[in-house]
């Protein structure tokens, strides 16, 4: 009996009949390849070493101890005995390679949950990026106002330079107007002597 037989397992021989009805209606097989097909025997024969293969592998993971015994009683002996602790100290089970190295993946933390009573209200709270930056800023403009105010800064020197200028030039023009009232003043007393001079003669 060919392998089609057994999985279509319903008597008919399917290699039979007219050539040209072989590959009416679909596209050829790639390269000429036969198609093959996993029969249901095969895929449950696959499945048991599957599981017998993961149950040799927890049994392993328990140290060797699952031999003596019926593993399964033990297991669910040990799961009743255990339950309170799953709150506390849940762990996934590592797959593959994980079990025997230890990796550290920055990515991949595992997410602790803490209860009320283990919480640190009066420690000091970490500040968010944005309240650092805040603070950081206010501290630079407090550093910068008081360099400014002692005239340590580019700024500050430049304003003294051009406070100095101004002052400079209002103190040539109040010496202008002094000397321009000292000459009106020497010009009407020099006048009004004329005046008296002319009248006295």
């Amino acid at each position: 009996m060919s392998w089609r037989q057994e999985f279509y397992d319903d008597g008919v021989d399917r290699n039979k009949g007219p050539a040209s009805s072989v590959n009416v209606g679909r596209k050829g097989g790639h390269k000429g390849r036969v198609r093959q097909y996993t029969s249901p025997e095969e895929i449950d024969a696959q499945l048991q070493a599957e599981k017998q293969k993961a149950n040799e592998e927890d049994e392993q993971e328990e140290g060797g101890d699952g031999a003596s015994g019926d593993p399964k009683k033990e297991k669910k002996s040990l799961d009743s005995d255990e339950s309170e602790d799953e709150d506390d100290d849940y762990q996934q089970k590592r797959k593959g390679v994980e079990g025997l190295i230890d990796i550290e993946n920055p990515n991949r933390v595992a997410q602790t949950t803490k209860k009320v009573t283990q919480l640190d209200l009066d420690g000091p709270k970490e500040l968010s990026r944005r309240e650092r930056e805040e603070i950081e800023k206010q501290k630079a403009k407090e550093r910068y106002m008081k360099m400014h105010l002692a005239g340590k800064t580019e700024q500050a020197k430049a304003d003294l330079a051009r406070l100095a200028i101004i002052r400079k030039q209002r103190e040539e023009a109040a010496r202008k107007k002094e000397e321009e009232r000292k000459a009106k003043d020497d010009a009407t007393l020099s006048g009004k002597r004329m005046q008296s001079l002319s009248l006295n003669k």
